[in-house]
């Protein structure tokens, strides 16, 4: 069944402010909150229409990083503290991982918040998780996809990153235009 709508002679539908959803995609261990506030000042001065937080769940960082986590639903708690605190609508903190309990690889993760969000995607990701995000075999392929955003410049980029250079900015130069 359709739907008839009449508009007036010349009307053209207003342009969208707001397309894209920026994924920060971390364990949120050592992230403060001026680093999620600066994540939401970005929002903003790009005029994304979502910011997603992504914690990763202890067996995911255990994998990626080798380094002891708390809890996932600790980190989970004082992310929804802080969103409730901020009180943007445009935030959300995607558990998916949580409710997995076990080891996602980031494709899997990847591909899961393309189904779910608009598109274009852009990962908002510390030096770190960009290099580890680097030296996955799905890098080339993702990399296509999706462009980054890494918090601050990195002091050793792994090659693929250097390789891909156009693909990627860093906040701070971004603050700067």
């Amino acid at each position: 069944m359709r739907n008839n709508i009449q508009v007036p002679f010349g009307y053209e539908p207003p342009a969208e402010r707001e397309k894209g959803t920026l994924v920060f995609y971390d364990s949120f261990e050592e992230i403060t909150e001026e680093e999620l506030d600066q994540a939401l000042a970005l929002l903003e001065r790009r005029s994304f229409a979502q910011l997603v937080l992504y914690p990763l769940h202890e067996e995911t960082v255990r994998r990626m990083s080798r380094k002891p986590v708390t809890p996932y639903y600790k980190r989970e708690d004082a992310l929804h503290d802080w969103r409730r605190s901020r009180g943007s609508s445009q935030v959300t903190v995607e558990g998916w991982d949580g409710k997995r309990k076990k080891y996602t690889p980031m494709d899997s993760a990847l591909r899961f918040l393309a189904e779910k969000y608009p598109a274009p995607y852009f990962l908002y990701l510390t030096p770190e998780m960009a290099n580890a995000f680097a030296s996955f075999s799905s890098f080339e392929e993702w990399i296509t996809r999706v462009r980054l955003i890494l918090t601050e410049e990195p002091v050793q980029p792994h090659s693929r990153l250097t390789q891909f250079s156009h693909r990627w900015e860093t906040a701070a130069a971004e603050g700067s235009r």
